[in-house]
């Protein structure tokens, strides 16, 4: 916790880089001179597609089991998540050598739920628009005394996917470049919000923006209220990994302090940038993976001439959708 009371600070975020240190996938920066064209910026993307798992969310998952104590191990794991947490958390527990059980909506794309069960994790499905996943949660953690290892709201998770914040500051800085402008995709707010410690800590005059999808924009319209704000119930998206119901108590006061603003993009929008992605960066990103990319179509932030850097954070599609998706774009 920061000298602001806030969840984590720098320290946090360096200290879970040391944990993650050969562990995870070095994901470089990588760019196309026709996207750079098309926008008229230079475009820095952070391809956590290509991330262990698929995703950011091993950072996190892998961050918060590494610092479990004895008692933890040997109770259990319980987790829930639409598909990236719970492919992070399974592999992480499954290194760990922890029992893992992870409740996943009955949506969830295909290739999440295969993926989580093949590192030995027992799947639990629950419906998205008639249950909680808290209350479905709720009689592993009150009844058989498993560990919950949240998707965001933690500071342990929050530092691990801040590390990709320390990343995108030091290869800038590997190029000589400062970051004007960085868009991030946020459910939940923990990717973001981790990112945001580490990258005003080391490139302070980086505006960073929080992107989701339209309809589920509850940080944007948190940060315009200066306060959390829920969605309002009924909406749908193809962006399964970031429709989350309103921002964590730990991670909006982050995402406060740090943030320029809030972005939504329409379903659309995330379709056509995928197929950018595909035909640009050689690169698959699963919808919510990709608002970043879309975000800048939107014209809400004035990127001509600067130097602007897009978290990809996630690559976990059904291969059907995909193919649908980027026909349609």
């Amino acid at each position: 916790m920061d000298s602001q009371g806030l969840a984590i600070d720098i320290g946090d975020v360096e200290a879970a880089a040391a944990r993650l240190k050969g562990q995870i996938v070095s994901t470089r920066f990588v760019e196309s001179e026709a996207l750079n064209a098309k926008y008229k910026a230079r475009i820095l993307f952070k391809p956590e597609c290509l991330q262990r798992t698929g995703s950011f969310k091993f950072r996190g998952a892998y961050n918060r089991i590494s610092q479990f104590t004895g008692d933890e191990h040997k109770r259990g794991i319980i987790a829930y998540s639409s598909g990236n947490h719970a492919q992070g958390v399974a592999s992480s527990a499954r290194l760990f050598g922890i029992r893992a059980t992870i409740i996943m909506p009955l949506d969830a794309p295909q290739t999440k739920v295969a993926n989580t069960r093949s590192y030995g994790a027992e799947v639990v499905f629950y419906d998205r628009y008639n249950q909680t996943r808290d209350e479905v949660a709720a009689p592993y953690i009150e009844e058989r005394g498993m560990v919950l290892v949240p998707p965001y709201d933690d500071p342990s998770i929050m530092a691990g996917q801040g590390t990709i914040g320390l990343e995108l500051v030091a290869d800038a800085n590997e190029r000589g470049l400062t970051l004007d402008e960085l868009f991030v995709p946020s459910g939940g707010g923990g990717l973001i919000s981790g990112i945001s410690v580490a990258v005003k800590a080391g490139s302070p005059g980086t505006r960073i923006w929080g992107v989701e999808p339209e309809n589920f924009d509850d940080l944007r319209r948190s940060l315009v209220a200066g306060q959390p704000v829920a969605n309002e119930p009924g909406h749908r998206s193809i962006c399964d990994a970031i429709l989350t119901p309103q921002p964590g108590n730990l991670t909006f006061p982050v995402n406060k302090r740090n943030l320029a603003g809030g972005i939504a993009v329409t379903d659309d929008a995330v379709k056509a940038a995928m197929r950018d992605a595909a035909n640009h960066l050689k690169l698959i990103v699963e919808p919510g993976g990709c608002v970043g990319l879309a975000a800048l179509a939107s014209g809400e932030v004035d990127i001509e001439g600067k130097t602007v850097a897009v978290v990809l954070s996630g690559g976990n599609v059904d291969l059907d959708l995909y193919g649908e998706f980027i026909a349609a774009a």
